[in-house]
């Protein structure tokens, strides 16, 4: 019994240390969410709220940009509690999406590569070769510690995780003590 009560402490005190962290993460829990299809792009958000009739505005930054106002932008639509913002035409290359919504805050950035597929691209004139593409490189860096993950997860989902993790290592202690005591036949 001794070891159970030690072992509901232990888990308290772990989700009691992880909560603060958990609570500490970016406000923009929503972020953006970048697909491509053939030659064109588009960007989803669940972030930006309605403010004097526009969402905001999309930004895609092409090999070189660095600044918002210097991409193709688009303003933001609403469908089914939804903004997104979709490029046409864009060719092959590595951009960087940039999405601010109305109120001026960031939504999230995020790169994207496109390569557009044959079948999307007009037919080339049988004489010209097709032109490589350049070498490019994403103009924000290397995002290192994403781990390419696409989705940030709320908070419940970290708290839920850490007690899951913190309940699984209680168990495991709880039963290699208890069969510690046990004596061993042979």
């Amino acid at each position: 019994m001794r070891v159970l009560q030690i072992s509901v402490r232990s888990g308290l005190v772990a989700v009691t240390a992880a909560l603060p962290l958990a609570l500490s993460s970016p406000a923009s829990a929503a972020g953006i969410s970048v697909s491509t299809a053939g030659s064109t792009v588009s960007v989803a958000t669940t972030a930006c709220k309605q403010m004097g009739g526009s969402f905001g505005n999309a930004s895609l930054l092409s090999p070189g940009q660095s600044r918002f106002a210097q991409g193709r932008q688009v303003a933001l639509s609403q469908a089914n509690g939804t903004q997104s913002a979709a490029w046409s035409n864009v060719g092959r290359g590595t951009f960087t999406v940039v999405v601010v919504c109305a109120d001026g805050s960031t939504a999230g950035t995020q790169p994207i590569l496109v390569s557009p597929s044959a079948t999307s691209r007009p037919p080339a004139a049988p004489a010209t070769p097709a032109a490589p593409a350049p070498a490019v490189s994403p103009s924000l860096g290397v995002m290192g510690g994403a781990g390419g993950s696409v989705h940030d997860y709320g908070t419940l989902t970290l708290v839920a995780g850490g007690v899951l993790a913190t309940t699984g290592a209680g168990v495991a202690a709880w039963y290699l003590r208890r069969r510690t005591r046990r004596p061993h036949h042979l």
